[in-house]
């Protein structure tokens, strides 16, 4: 398909959406605000990664970063009302995978 005929908006959330782990994150986020180790221990992705995806998503609105001016200084993540608002998406890509989607065992 025609690059222009596309929808610049649809285009724009798929880019950001196809990027590796990109869903994953807001996945794990969904359950609530969470800490770097605790997304990067239920994920199998460097810290390098998780950060640059979680730069990128706190960028575009997706997520927030709140830092506790406490000793040790405490970060969390978590979704913004943006991010809260893909929580459907994500529950209904689950839901169709489980049901058509096959694994590797299972093939």
């Amino acid at each position: 398909m025609n690059p222009s005929t596309l929808c610049p908006k649809f285009e724009q959330a798929m880019k950001l959406l196809s990027q590796r782990w990109t869903g994953f994150i807001i996945y794990q986020l969904l359950s609530g605000p969470q800490r770097f180790c605790t997304i990067e221990s239920s994920l199998p992705i460097s810290g390098r990664l998780l950060s640059e995806r979680l730069k990128d998503l706190e960028h575009e609105g997706i997520v927030k970063r709140e830092v506790f001016p406490e000793t040790p200084v405490r970060i969390e993540y978590s979704l913004t009302e943006k991010g809260m608002a893909m929580e459907s998406i994500i529950r209904e890509i689950e839901k169709w995978s489980g049901e058509w989607v096959k694994t590797d065992e299972e093939a």
